[in-house]
């Protein structure tokens, strides 16, 4: 539908369209030859002190300008004269007019004209950057993506300041209509995956879009998976080396949170502060960091197949104390590992959703007075204390959060398996799942990736990590080799 050279009918069309919204205003005005002309906008999305020092003040204080009659029309005029903004376009159709509007833009309308001015003026109140808190590094960068989509972007070619840096922009939700943007470096990122990528944007049909996480579901592959096929990541820096390495990042607008493709399972177990610290002191970090994550999954089912299935392969005086110290507990082994990590991982819950100040409090009271009472009374067994709390020290060695929620299903899963069939029954779970990790793709990549199909020359910064100068392929004299 396009726009009405009457300012009456396209006054009354704005009103009919934001009936009932209490923040759209419109402010009538009339110039000194009597040519009437309207602003619209919505409270509280534009900058007023802008509006009202490049707008407002000349139409009530100004005159027209001398040489209108060499101008096309008067909203030419205005837009040459009176609008000394950054970014000011015409439009004449009603649909892009009203999200112009709706996007914090404000709209001019002048008599006799079938177009309108638009000036991105918009000034809502946002978070300003912080450091990261879910990934928190102890050197490096100290910023964080925050919720506005141009702020993030910034932040990204302040990093990378080259050309082959490119934003692709698109627009998902019906209602919410969210801008969200495909940020790749031109020659290093992988022609198919782009495409791949560009088309499940465009296909998605949804009603809102409120975070990266409601784009992260709709455009993994396999959406049934315990695996996450798409990393998501607060911190500039690593979308930064991650489209160094040819990868691609997804910014929706309205989330602090980027989407980094595609990515490998090592990806998830791969922190901030292995690139800045000493390499041989991150080759012991990462292979700590690798054990307890076996840990954080398979110790309890390691326990019970054990303790229950195979005491011939614990030392005898070892047994001997496990058999006393479970001598008063009424419940099978496997019961009592599986209630003790339901309220392991209760408390963990309580401990994330209450306020800061609170959260470490109960976490650490309700385990240690919830333990040592459960002991006690002859409930549950000490040794079992040791192995819930020795798993729950190893999935906080993950440095991603999301990347540790698969192993908390996970260890159930082995748990229930390996309280049926002991150790079989968990070779047997642990043989399923590497056969489902290894089948697993993230945008044709293989999430083994380069253990399986293996691949030597990637390998370099996987299980360890080896100096940034050898991983390009250079020599210190910065020569390739």
């Amino acid at each position: 539908m396009i726009l009405s050279a009457s300012i009456g009918e396209n006054e009354a069309y704005l009103r009919e369209q934001f009936h009932h919204c209490s923040d759209f205003i419109i402010r009538s005005f009339k110039l000194k030859d009597d040519t009437l002309l309207f602003i619209a906008y919505l409270d509280g999305m534009i900058r007023v002190q802008s509006v009202e020092e490049n707008i407002l003040k000349p139409l009530i204080m100004g005159e027209l300008p001398d040489g209108l009659d060499r101008l096309q029309s008067l909203t030419e005029m205005i837009r040459s004269n009176w609008l000394p903004l950054t970014n000011v376009q015409t439009d004449d159709n009603t649909e892009k007019l009203l999200q112009h509007i709706l996007q914090g833009s404000l709209a001019v309308f002048v008599e006799g004209e079938a177009s309108a001015l638009i000036a991105q003026v918009q000034d809502f109140e946002t978070r300003s950057i912080q450091e990261p808190k879910k990934e928190a590094a102890l050197r490096g960068s100290k910023e964080s993506f925050v919720e506005s989509l141009r702020t993030n972007t910034t932040m990204i070619r302040r990093r990378i300041i080259h050309k082959d840096l490119k934003l692709e922009s698109f627009t998902v939700g019906k209602y919410t209509q969210t801008d969200v943007a495909l940020v790749y470096v031109q020659g290093l990122a992988e022609e198919t995956v782009m495409t791949q990528v560009r088309e499940k944007i465009n296909n998605i049909e949804t009603e809102a879009i409120i975070d990266s996480a409601y784009i992260e579901e709709w455009i993994e592959g396999n959406s049934f998976s315990l695996f996450s096929q798409v990393q998501n990541t607060e911190r500039p820096d690593i979308v930064a080396a991650s489209l160094l390495e040819g990868k691609v990042a997804i910014l929706t607008n309205g989330s602090p949170f980027a989407l980094i493709l595609p990515i490998t399972f090592w990806s998830g177990l791969q922190s901030a502060d292995d690139y800045f610290e000493r390499f041989i002191y991150v080759i012991l970090t990462r292979s700590i960091r690798y054990m307890m994550t076996f840990i954080s999954f398979a110790l309890p089912a390691i326990y019970v197949a054990l303790s229950t299935f195979h005491p011939e392969m614990v030392p005898s005086y070892l047994m001997i104390g496990i058999s006393t110290a479970r001598e008063s507990s009424p419940f099978p082994t496997v019961i009592e590992v599986f209630l003790m990590l339901f309220v392991f991982d209760a408390l963990q819950e309580a401990g994330v959703h209450l306020p800061n100040q609170l959260g470490p409090v109960v976490s650490i009271l309700g385990a240690l007075v919830i333990g040592q009472a459960a002991v006690e009374a002859g409930i549950i067994s000490t040794p079992i204390i040791i192995v819930v709390s020795l798993t729950g020290v190893a999935a906080y060695s993950i440095p991603r959060y999301s990347s540790s929620l698969p192993f908390r299903i996970i260890r159930y899963l082995l748990l229930f398996i390996t309280g049926l069939l002991g150790f079989v029954g968990f070779a047997f779970g642990i043989i399923f799942l590497m056969i489902h990790m290894v089948m697993l793709e993230s945008f044709g990549r293989p999430f083994m990736y380069p253990i399986a199909p293996f691949d030597g020359k990637r390998i370099k910064d996987i299980l360890i990590r080896y100096p940034i100068w050898i991983q390009n392929g250079r020599n210190k004299k910065g020569q390739k080799k």
